[in-house]
């Protein structure tokens, strides 16, 4: 059963070490494919450490950047997106250390971290009750994910926004994979049932990175790379 496991992630593990080899020769088209496949996820990452749209952003840039200017490194041990969310997990929770000198983000006291509250971007729509709706709804997601302490809330965003599977993020959190089942069980009392049931209809909609944005730090990135004017 294991090896099954194993065997179904060489075709994948075969087109990461291919777009690897064109990115590390400068093909703008591999470039552009790994970016716009892991942009969403990497801001989501970003974004449930810092609770900061842009400072996220600016983020997923410098890692995308570091990435790209290491890229040699990668050796395919896990996937390239594992690799790339780990290297942009690094950067936030660098960037939110810097804020509180000398003090380890896991030894913080609980609300120490606490930020304003999360503000989605919503969705154009036509329709004035839908849009009306989701605004609710999403009132409800900004509270209570806003309300998770800092390692519970991570493990919310990575397996139930970001639909990672445990062994993915237990690898990317650096936990055991029974951490993240506690975890994400003990999120989810926290947020209460009545609230996760209203968060089921949106959840792939919240944190949203695509479109526009998506295209524009894709080519923000390949013009500091050098690949366009």
């Amino acid at each position: 059963m294991r090896q099954a496991h194993v065997t179904s992630l060489l075709p994948i593990r075969a087109a990461d070490a291919e777009l690897v080899q064109r990115a590390l020769a400068r093909d703008e088209a591999a470039i552009r494919t790994i970016m716009q496949a892991n942009n969403r996820r990497l801001f989501r990452l970003a974004r449930g450490i810092l609770r900061n749209d842009s400072e996220a952003e600016d983020v997923v840039q410098d890692a995308y950047m570091r990435a790209f200017t290491h890229l040699d490194q990668f050796r395919g041990d896990s996937s390239l997106s594992t690799w790339l969310s780990r290297i942009a997990m690094n950067e936030a929770l660098g960037r939110l250390r810097s804020k509180h000198t000398n003090v380890e983000w896991s030894e913080l006291p609980k609300g120490a971290l606490e930020a304003e509250i999360i503000q989605f971007p919503l969705s154009s729509t036509d329709d004035p009750e839908k849009s009306m709706a989701q605004r609710e709804i999403q009132h409800v997601v900004e509270h209570a994910i806003d309300e998770l302490p800092e390692a519970f809330r991570l493990v919310f965003i990575t397996r139930v926004i970001e639909g990672m599977n445990v062994e993915e993020t237990a690898d990317i959190l650096g936990l055991k994979p029974e951490t993240v089942k506690t975890r994400l069980h003990r999120a989810r009392t926290m947020l209460r049932d009545n609230v996760e049931r209203k968060i089921g209809p949106i959840v792939m909609e919240a944190f949203p990175f695509a479109g526009r944005r998506c295209e524009r730090l894709t080519e923000a990135i390949l013009k500091r790379l050098g690949i366009t004017a």
